[in-house]
């Protein structure tokens, strides 16, 4: 039944053929599994792909609880972790991994820098893959602010404060992440809705595109 269920979605769908068209591609014959240390260095984006879904998934179960507003944030949060079932688990997952996919993506970029791969014709690529590391870096400090502990307050107010020595755009940019002169309820309001909208959104355009380029050029070794 479960089969029959299957081929008669995959035959509307043709979700076979294109999941083949992604997946089965030939392994460079550089990437030799009997070299344990060499064809790790290549798991490098897996891993981080991996943990980037991870916290996807983590981060919609903790949206249903957190209340994003400075009088009940801070409560919201110390509820998930002491009256919700696994609150604790999830909160530490989400907090563990968003440090954990920024080691990982790094590893992945000195990899690709120290392979030369980032050489014609995949410049843009790595073009996309600064991009990838800024947003992945903007999900840790817009979440960083979540809590609403004493910690994140004074965190985020030095973090904001040196937006303003970004050239031409500092002061404007200073203003739009606090909501005013002051970090407040404008500030939290404003990450929370970065962290959970604007930041994913973006993740999951540039990760479409990196893909697809990686797949039209291939994996490649050192240059």
């Amino acid at each position: 039944m479960y089969t029959r269920l299957v081929r008669w979605i995959d035959d509307r769908l043709m979700v076979s053929p294109l999941w083949r068209d992604m997946a089965d591609h030939p392994v460079p014959a550089h990437v030799n599994p009997s070299e344990r240390v060499s064809a790790f260095v290549y798991c490098f984006g897996g891993v981080t792909f991996l943990l980037i879904i991870a916290q996807f998934i983590t981060g919609m179960f903790l949206a249903m609880y957190y209340v994003p507003d400075i009088v009940n944030s801070y409560n919201s949060t110390k509820y998930l972790m002491h009256h919700v079932l696994f609150g604790l688990q999830l909160l530490s997952m989400h907090n563990w991994g968003s440090s954990l996919i920024i080691i990982m993506v790094t590893l992945h970029m000195l990899r690709i820098y120290w392979m030369g791969v980032y050489k014609k014709p995949r410049e843009l690529n790595w073009l996309v893959g600064v991009t990838l590391l800024i947003l992945i870096l903007a999900f840790g400090f817009t979440g960083y602010l979540l809590p609403w502990d004493e910690k994140a307050y004074f965190a985020t107010q030095v973090g904001v404060s040196f937006a303003k020595y970004v050239p031409f755009i500092g002061p404007a940019l200073q203003k739009i992440l606090s909501g005013g002169n002051n970090i407040g309820a404008a500030t939290l309001t404003r990450f929370f809705a970065i962290h959970v909208l604007f930041l994913p959104a973006l993740l999951i355009a540039f990760l479409g595109l990196h893909f697809l380029m990686i797949r039209r050029q291939g994996i490649t070794g050192p240059y």
